[in-house]
């Protein structure tokens, strides 16, 4: 089956066509026209701008797409779409489009949660894993742990009750005066730095349950920053490398306890947070030492951050399961949960 993937549920346009089978997915395409310079100057994104700027590159994006996968639209088996979770305005641009697409080129049509695309991009390099699967979601907007018995099966275990660690990343990446985005910046600094000469909290790591937080980690630093007033480079490097040493500990030490806890088979680390190398280098260090039977997998870095790829991954999944949308009532959710 090849598919057409569409991902625009915050500020990367994405094209994607994936060939996909028993045998595993190959992509033919994978297109991501970035935002980043748009937003960088507001230190965030801005709803309205996203939007306009997918309107602009969404048809550039798959006309490149699909001449880069030498595909014609008759080849194309299946169109998969993210639905939500997102910003409103930059969802509707994607479901628009694959509705429209889907209606001229009477190709069914599947509406994906964008965070069962980050899961399932695992797949698109490994198919060694094995169910039962803890998965680690770690994004701008999600800091979940979800288990994971089947395709489809998913138990929320535990997710942020406020700031998400990709949301941290950038609020204290700008509270260093650090650019945009905030993850790759705390990494780039956190090289030069110290992780162990700020004694920073690691918040709720020591509690039974598996929720996370992290506003009062990001506050610490803004009080530490204002206490200091004036920052050196070492100062920045320092407060960024033991402020993400802080979430590795905690996302590392509730994935290993839950690891435990439901006798998993599979860790799977996936988001945009996943590209940061210490988290995925802790995890699997850790997971190695402690449960060396449980596979690891986490997705290349291209296949971490937003990207289509991962839509048209999970859009054969739903295919599998028989889970079509019809173009007529494809609507996008913006809050749509994945459990």
């Amino acid at each position: 089956m090849r598919i057409l993937g569409i991902e625009t549920s915050c500020d990367e346009t994405a094209a994607s066509v994936v060939d996909a089978g028993n045998s595993g997915f190959n992509v033919r395409a994978h297109v991501i026209s970035s935002q980043i310079p748009q937003h960088a100057k507001y230190g965030g994104v801005v709803p309205e701008v996203a939007a306009r700027e997918h309107v602009k590159n969404i048809i550039p994006t798959l006309s490149y797409a699909l001449k880069k996968a030498e595909a014609k639209p008759a080849q194309i088996g299946l169109i998969a779409v993210t639905k939500g979770p997102g910003l409103m305005t930059s969802l509707a641009v994607g479901v628009q489009t694959a509705a429209a697409l889907s209606y001229a080129w009477d190709t069914p049509l599947i509406g994906v949660n964008h965070m069962e695309g980050h899961i399932l991009s695992n797949w698109v390099r490994n198919p060694r894993i094995r169910f039962p699967v803890l998965n680690l979601v770690v994004s701008g907007g999600h800091t979940e742990l979800v288990l994971m018995t089947g395709h489809g099966k998913y138990k929320l275990l535990g997710k942020t009750r406020d700031d998400a660690a990709g949301e941290a990343f950038d609020k204290v990446a700008k509270i260093l005066h650090l650019p945009y985005p905030g993850g790759p910046s705390i990494q780039r600094a956190a090289e030069q730095g110290n992780p162990a000469s700020v004694a920073f909290p690691r918040p709720m790591l020591r509690e039974s349950n598996y929720e996370f937080s992290f506003a009062g980690l990001k506050t610490s630093v803004l009080y530490l920053v204002q206490k200091r007033k004036k920052l050196s480079g070492k100062d920045r490097a320092d407060i960024a490398a033991s402020f993400q040493q802080a979430v590795v500990d905690v996302l590392v030490g509730k994935t290993l306890r839950a690891a435990r806890q439901y006798r998993v088979k599979s860790v799977l680390l996936a988001g945009g947070v996943a590209a940061n190398r210490p988290l995925r280098k802790t995890l699997k260090h850790s997971l190695n030492k402690e449960l060396p039977k449980v596979i690891f997998s986490t997705p290349p870095f291209e296949f971490c951050t937003d990207n289509a790829t991962m839509i048209a991954v999970a859009g054969y999944f739903n295919a599998k399961r028989k889970k079509f949308s019809r173009w007529q009532t494809l609507d996008a959710d913006p809050n749509w949960e994945l459990v």
